[in-house]
């Protein structure tokens, strides 16, 4: 017997979602970003080490930060830092603010509608600041913190929101870049790193169907050859990961690589010693240089390169408007997401059922209070109305008795809906009932999003991804 079609679809959570249409029969190149993408970290325990690092840094320079301490459960991907108010808000994709924070405390409602009911968040304008991805939850959580004590008056010198900000991301990338961080999850990577077996297996299918790999991070050679060598060669019989790649581009310096014109610096030993490359060669590791340069020398236009990474803007936003590559964003916190999703399903339907019913009973109250405005000044009622005004009147008194219950159950199960994936926030994706700014973002910039890179293993190099017929709010129910 043949199997049933639903024997090959992967579980909800392992999915690749699809925007935009994408034939992987018609991608001949594949590139990858490294960190969160290629290898996912422990967010915990690497986002709690690049706080404290950015924290020593800051209390070198006089800032009263011993006592803060991280909390990865503040915020989340995808919310927008404003500089000039010092809030953390979520947008929807119409860039109005469902919700904020002032500091690391949630604001009311009515505070939060005083302050932004006529703003909307353009992140066109130096005032935003959109936290692409999972490493903006440290640089996120201290930022609150330090608004917190400007507030309380205890930082040693004025600065506004927006000098906050700035004092934050230097001693964030100063984490980053000065090697210390690295030093440490290089020392003990079973702390820091995710390993997924299933990975490497991927990747295989891919190149063995004939795709020519590339990977392109800004992350330096030494971290990169002992990160990839940890994660993959385990799972790689015979080979090593650098067989997978015909080029391995490290200090990319993303996003400007992708409009840049940088030259390459060819990799020549384990030390990371480096000399000018004149050209590009198979299997040669490079630092630098340019994502036209790559184009030319794998002579593909850019709809049959699909470039793999976890940042919305230096991964998948430039490369797909300046070079028209094809995207895919990964998304490793959707995995779980999805899943309460599913978890959720059946308290959804009776959500959208109560919600519909609830729908039904204000539409006839307002035809209700219609009739009733026209039997004041003596005009005939709209259909399908007719009774006496008291009649009316009671019929109202009943619809609203019947609201007031449905609010009843509504109320827990819209609350529990709200917490889906992020206590605090929400769903990644949602904002309320509408989608979030980073779902718009994505939905522009990403041909396809999955939760982790293996998830192509379902696939396949010779998969077919057909984007969904759009919804209208017109669209039959």
């Amino acid at each position: 017997m043949d199997p049933a079609p639903t024997d090959f679809a992967p579980a909800p959570a392992r999915r690749v979602f699809c925007n935009r249409t994408l034939n992987m029969r018609s991608i001949h190149a594949v590139g990858f970003d490294m960190d969160y993408t290629l290898i996912h970290y422990d967010v915990r325990e690497w986002e709690a080490r690049a706080y404290a690092h950015a924290q020593r840094r800051l209390k070198e320079r006089g800032y009263p930060v011993v006592a803060l301490r991280f909390d990865a459960n503040l915020f989340a991907r995808g919310l927008i830092i404003d500089l000039q108010l010092g809030n953390i808000v979520k947008a929807n994709r119409f860039g109005y603010v469902t919700k904020a924070a002032h500091g690391t405390q949630l604001l009311t409602h009515e505070d939060q509608r005083a302050a932004y009911s006529q703003v909307w968040v353009d992140l066109s304008d130096s005032r935003w600041v959109f936290l692409n991805t999972l490493f903006s939850l440290s640089e996120a959580c201290i930022y609150a913190q330090l608004v917190e004590l400007r507030d309380a008056g205890a930082l040693p010198q004025p600065l506004d929101h927006a000098a906050i900000y700035r004092l934050v991301t230097e001693a964030m990338n100063a984490a980053h870049l000065e090697g210390e961080l690295k030093a440490e999850v290089i020392a003990a990577p079973d702390r820091f790193v995710v390993l997924d077996p299933d990975l490497p297996r991927a990747l295989l299918d891919q190149k063995q169907a004939g795709k020519r790999l590339f990977l392109a991070t800004n992350s330096e050679w030494f971290y990169t050859q002992s990160m990839m060598a940890y994660a993959f060669d385990r799972f790689l019989s015979g080979t090593g990961w650098r067989d997978l790649f015909e080029l391995v581009i490290v200090q990319a310096r993303k996003p400007a690589f992708f409009d840049g014109t940088a030259a390459f610096e060819e990799v020549l030993d384990d030390a990371g010693s480096v000399r000018p490359a004149t050209v590009l060669a198979a299997g040669g590791c490079y630092r630098g240089g340019n994502a036209q340069l790559v184009q030319d020398w794998l002579g593909l236009p850019g709809a049959e390169i699909l470039y793999v990474g976890d940042h919305v803007y230096a991964d998948v936003h430039v490369s797909s408007q300046i070079r028209r590559w094809r995207t895919a964003l990964v998304l490793r916190e959707l995995e779980d997401e999805v899943a309460q999703e599913q978890a959720f399903a059946a308290d959804q339907r009776a959500l959208e059922a109560a919600m519909q019913h609830k729908e039904q009973l204000e539409q006839e109250q307002a035809i209700l209070r219609l009739a009733l405005q026209r039997l004041d000044h003596r005009q005939p009622m709209p259909p399908p109305v007719t009774g006496t005004a008291p009649e009316i009147h009671a019929r109202l008194r009943e619809l609203r008795q019947q609201s007031e219950a449905l609010d009843l159950v509504i109320t827990p199960l819209a609350r529990r809906a709200g917490e889906l994936g992020n206590a605090r926030w929400g769903p990644l994706l949602r904002a309320g009932n509408d989608k979030s700014r980073l779902a718009r973002q994505i939905e522009r910039h990403a041909d396809v999003y999955t939760s982790r890179v293996a998830n192509f293993l379902q696939l396949s190099p010779f998969g077919y991804l057909r984007a969904a017929r759009g919804s209208l709010p017109h669209d039959p129910r």
